[in-house]
Formats: C-alpha cells, sequence, structure tokens
C-alpha cells in the first residue's frame, strides 16, 4: 500500500472506531477526520470542503425543511385524525399505523415521519390500556422500511444516488428504489403486524421508563357558525372528546355558565370548557374546527404560522393575582391564552379572566417571533427551549399540492431535484407554511456536517486505490463463491455495520467497495449498489444504528437487548426478500 493509502484507512478506521465508541458526538469526529486529512497531505486543500456543496447534501437539508413544513400544514394530522381507532385488534392498529408511516417516509424524512404519529401511537395505547412498547417499536421499523422505497425517503438512499452519478454517470431517479424496496416493505409490515409485534418483551404501561405524565391544562373553544358541532347534543360530542383524550367540563353561553346536561344542544357561538394535554385539546379543536378565541386580531393572527408555548409562574412574575385580560395580553403582544394548568386547585372564571397564581403553567398561543418575549414580559419562565407549532390546517391541501408537483417534476426529469425541492421550499416561505425564522432550524445540521466531512475522504480513499484493496479482500474471501453469495456477503456486512455506526457513514464506506467488487467480477453495478441500499436502511438490531430506533427507546421503555428480537428475524426478511427482487430488477 502506498502511505497515503495507509493514512486514509487509519483515518477512516479511526473515524469508526470513534463513532462506534460514542464518547464524541459524530459531526465532531467527521469534521476532526476531514481538518486531520487536509493537514496531513492525503485531501487536497482545494478540495477540503467540496462535500457541503454536494447535490446529496443539499436534498438532505432541504428534504428535513420539506418534511417539517408538511408538519407544521398538519398534513398528517389530517390523514391520521380519521384512522386511529383504539378499539381495533392491535395487529390491525400496528397494520394500519406502520402502513401510514411507510408511505409518508417514502416522501419525507423517516425520522420527521415518527416524530409526527409516535404522539398519535401513543395517545391510541393509552385509550386502548396497552403498553406503547407493543406498538412503538413496529412503528419505527415500518417508517424505516418505508425510507427504502424512494429516493428520498432515507438520506442512503440520496448518497447511493448521487455516488453512481459519479460512478457511472447518472444517479438513480425518485422512483428507480422501489421495485424492490416496496415488496421489502410490505413484506416487512406484514411481518411485523401479524407476528412481529408478539417477540417484542411484555412490560405494563408503569415501567415505559422515558415517560412523562404531561399538564392537563383549562381551554376555551368558541364554536364558529361552521362548526360541525353545532346542532349536535353535549353527549355527542364525549365522543369526540375521549377520542382526544380531553374532558368536556362545561358550556358558557352568553357569557353565562349552563349546567352541562348530556342533552344539551350546541349552538353557533358558545364556549366550551375543556380539559386535557396541549396535544389533546389542539386536536379536540381541529376534529370539530373551534377557535381558541373570539377577536378579529387572533382570527387574522391564525392566517400567519403560529405556535404554542408552556410557561410556568414564579412568585414574582407581572402576572401573579392578574389575568390575562387585566394585562391586555391579546392586544399588546398578539398573544393569547388558550389554557391554564392548576394542580389540585378548581378554576372557576373564564380562562381569559382567571387571576394568575405562583406556579400555575400557562399555555401560550401567538406568533413565533414574540411568543418567548411575551412570555418573560409576564415574567413567566418557558418550560421548553423552543415553542411548539401549531398546524396551519388551512394550508395543509396547498402544501401537499406543492409538494406533490415537486415530487412529478423531479420523477418526469422535468426538473432537477434539489431545484424542484428548493422551489417548495422557497413556495412554503412565502406562504408562510414554514416560516423564515423556523427553515434553518428544521436542517439537522449535525448531519449535514457528518455528511459535508466524510465525502471528500471517502473520494480521496477511492482516488488513491483504496476501495480496490478492500474490493480485492472481499473477492479473496468469496473466492470460488457465485456473485449471488457475494452480494449476500456485501448485504450482511453492511447492514452489520448500519446497526453500531450511522447509516450515511457506512454507505460511503460500502457503496465505492460495492462498484470496484461488480467491476472485478465483470457483474452490473447496480446490482450490487442496490444491495447496499437495501441494508444500510436496514438497522433493526440496536437502538444506536437508526435515529427513530432511538427515539423511540424512552417512550417504549426499551431496554437495550429488546430490539434484536424483533430486528434480527426482520433482518433475516429484508435479504429473504430482497435479493431475488434485487437480481430481478437488476440482473447481474
Amino acid at each position: 500500500m502506498t502511505p497515503d493509502q495507509i493514512l486514509l484507512f487509519a483515518i477512516m478506521g479511526g473515524v469508526l472506531a470513534l463513532l462506534l465508541w460514542g464518547r464524541w458526538r459524530y459531526d465532531l469526529v467527521a469534521f476532526g477526520a476531514l481538518v486531520l486529512a487536509v493537514m496531513l497531505g492525503v485531501v487536497d486543500t482545494k478540495h477540503a470542503f467540496d462535500g457541503f456543496g454536494h447535490p446529496a447534501v443539499i436534498i438532505i437539508a432541504l428534504v428535513l425543511v420539506v418534511s417539517k413544513g408538511l408538519e407544521r400544514a398538519g398534513v398528517v394530522e389530517m390523514i391520521t385524525r380519521k384512522l386511529v381507532d383504539s378499539a381495533r385488534p392491535l395487529w390491525q392498529h400496528i397494520l394500519l399505523m406502520g402502513g401510514v408511516g411507510a408511505v409518508l417516509s417514502a416522501f419525507m424524512n423517516n425520522v420527521a415521519a415518527l416524530a409526527m404519529l409516535m404522539p398519535v401511537d401513543m395517545q391510541a395505547a393509552a385509550r386502548a390500556r396497552r403498553p406503547a412498547a407493543l406498538t412503538l417499536m413496529p412503528l419505527s421499523f415500518a417508517t424505516i422500511l418505508g425510507g427504502m422505497t424512494t429516493l428520498i425517503g432515507t438520506p442512503t438512499n440520496i448518497v447511493i444516488a448521487q455516488f453512481r452519478e459519479q460512478a457511472l454517470g447518472a444517479p438513480y431517479l425518485m422512483f428507480d428504489f422501489s421495485p424492490v424496496g416496496v415488496p421489502v416493505a410490505l413484506v416487512g409490515l406484514l411481518f411485523i403486524a401479524v407476528i412481529g409485534w408478539r417477540l417484542i418483551p411484555q412490560r405494563k404501561a408503569g415501567e415505559n421508563r422515558g415517560a412523562v405524565a404531561p399538564e392537563n391544562f383549562i381551554m376555551e373553544l368558541v364554536v364558529p357558525a361552521d362548526s360541525p358541532a353545532v346542532g349536535r347534543t353535549l353527549g355527542a360530542l364525549k365522543k369526540d372528546a375521549r377520542e382526544a383524550d380531553v374532558w368536556l367540563l362545561s358550556v358558557v353561553r352568553r357569557g353565562e355558565r349552563v349546567r352541562a346536561r348530556n342533552d344539551l344542544e350546541i349552538r353557533a357561538n358558545d364556549t366550551l370548557v375543556i380539559e386535557g394535554t396541549p396535544e389533546g385539546l389542539e386536536q379536540f379543536a381541529a376534529t370539530l374546527k373551534l377557535n381558541v378565541s373570539r377577536s378579529r386580531k387572533h382570527a387574522r393572527l391564525l392566517a400567519d404560522a403560529m405556535n404554542m408555548l408552556e410557561a410556568v409562574v414564579p412568585r414574582e412574575a407581572r402576572i401573579v393575582n392578574r389575568s390575562a385580560d387585566d394585562m391586555r395580553l391579546l392586544a399588546r403582544h398578539g398573544v393569547v391564552l388558550v389554557g391554564i394548568a392548576r394542580k389540585g386547585r378548581t378554576i372557576r372564571q373564564r380562562v381569559r379572566k382567571e387571576r394568575i397564581r405562583p406556579g400555575d403553567i400557562l399555555l401560550l398561543m401567538g406568533p413565533d417571533n414574540v411568543l418567548e418575549a411575551t412570555a418573560r414580559w409576564l415574567g413567566a419562565l418557558p418550560l421548553k427551549t423552543k415553542p411548539r407549532g401549531v398546524p396551519q390546517r388551512q394550508k395543509a391541501w396547498l402544501a401537499i399540492v406543492l409538494f406533490a408537483a415537486a415530487i412529478i417534476a423531479s420523477a418526469l426529469q422535468l426538473v432537477y431535484l434539489p431545484v424542484a425541492l428548493g422551489a417548495v421550499v422557497v413556495a412554503f416561505a412565502l406562504f408562510n407554511i414554514m416560516p423564515l425564522s423556523r427553515i434553518y432550524d428544521a436542517i439537522e445540521w449535525p448531519v449535514i456536517v457528518l455528511l459535508g466531512s466524510l465525502i471528500p475522504i471517502g473520494a480521496a480513499l477511492e482516488r488513491s486505490g483504496g476501495t480496490d484493496i478492500i474490493a480485492q479482500g472481499i473477492l479473496w474471501l468469496t473466492q470460488g463463491l457465485s456473485p449471488v453469495m457475494v452480494l449476500a456477503l456485501i448485504m450482511v456486512v453492511t447492514m452489520t455495520l448500519s446497526d453500531v455506526l450511522n447509516n450515511v457513514a457506512t454507505v460511503l464506506v460500502a457503496a465505492p467497495v460495492a462498484v470496484a467488487v461488480a467491476n472485478s467480477l465483470g457483474v452490473n453495478p447496480d446490482t450490487l449498489l442496490m444491495g447496499v441500499a437495501v441494508a444500510a436502511s436496514c438497522a433493526f438490531l440496536t437502538p444506536i444504528g437508526h435515529k427513530n430506533n432511538t427515539i423511540i427507546m424512552g417512550p417504549g421503555g426499551y431496554a437495550f437487548s429488546d430490539y434484536w428480537r424483533l430486528g434480527l428475524p426482520l433482518e433475516l426478511i429484508v435479504l429473504a426478500v430482497s435479493i431475488p427482487m434485487i437480481l430481478l430488477v437488476w440482473p447481474l
């Protein structure tokens, strides 16, 4: 080996070892490796930062922004609101939620898809009085499976597609992954729903170590004339309330409380007083198209991006012993006090007229750019570093149309994919679906730094002939075996690496090796590249192999050793289904 090859292998080996160790964050490890490679002269200074302008990096960043925009537009909630029924048998619930998660993951970042569906799944588990652990792992695995079906479903496919352009002259297109990915996802989802969930260790709901009981707020919601609640009885509304896990406390009509009888008919301009978590209250309001305020000013504000913020009231706060009306909160700041959480005490006044006490938790709704400043003006302390976005449901169909147009234009090769996604981001900003202040927050910068740092090192390793050395080693180990066995071995090795390393880092190592092996065997490089794409997405054995698995670990109360029980048979099924499909669609 040449000195450059030795140094590059040492750097890549060090990166993989440090990523596996996990002591330092992966973006710091990758960027440090890039700096070291430049200082040692194995990466040309002129090309040190080429990775940050690589199309794969741009696409991943844009997909994250578009995913967040679809979330803020309430697209996922619109899809799932009528589908989730806690009375369904467990396997049907898993199949339905997993199917929705897989479809969404095909067209948006699979981490974002899980983040949006996880609260819905946990609410369904709570209503059905079953452990969330039985459904969260299946949901996570389903979103991972769905991500492998299209170009933008997972970062690994984006990296593979762009690598193919460099190696073979043309990238993979939007649905080139579908003929293999869709059958794998369907079979995997069926296995999870019918058999796989039974392999998850049974734990009581109270053992969900990461779950934290949310605060319940008292909220008032106004019934507009076009609400589905108009003409229905209070008793009939209680079914919707149970679905959202909230409680109907009373009705206010013409400023006076009305006795809450089940046969009481709801009229336009009535005010419903309800109790529940912010998520449940927001879901109930969306289902019945209820408003949080009668104010025309607030109605205008709702056309813009709104957020909710929880803030606790200390003893010295300005709002103590005063109400939201006393503070003229809406008139001065454009912010509405939509709920109050007060443990162990009863709130007898209207929410906006209730005098605030020390220890109360306020639920504030308003524009993102003034919400935290208003909380500080009140003297309240925000409980979270960032406000929670309120879905802009009136813009859901607009967001869907814009995104679908970009996907279709890209699939028909009318517009270059990064340009199409960039146009969607610009449109989301212009229509205020995605506020400018939140666009950069939506990008997961550590992943961008990881990818941008490792691309130049991987390119240098390939140029130096390092990947050919690895390929020759694989050929030596598989000497005398058929190309099909070589494909299976590469997939198993890639799966194993992906279970313990970042899957983007795994692809950057495995893809050049796959092409080198294919060239040495004289077979179709696409066959092995597709094998790497499928295998790199299948990180089911550990909670560290994929971010979705890490996200569910706390809320599901999972132990490290729980994942392989469902993950190992699922990975074997993926191999059994994907290898024949790859050989059929991308023959050797």
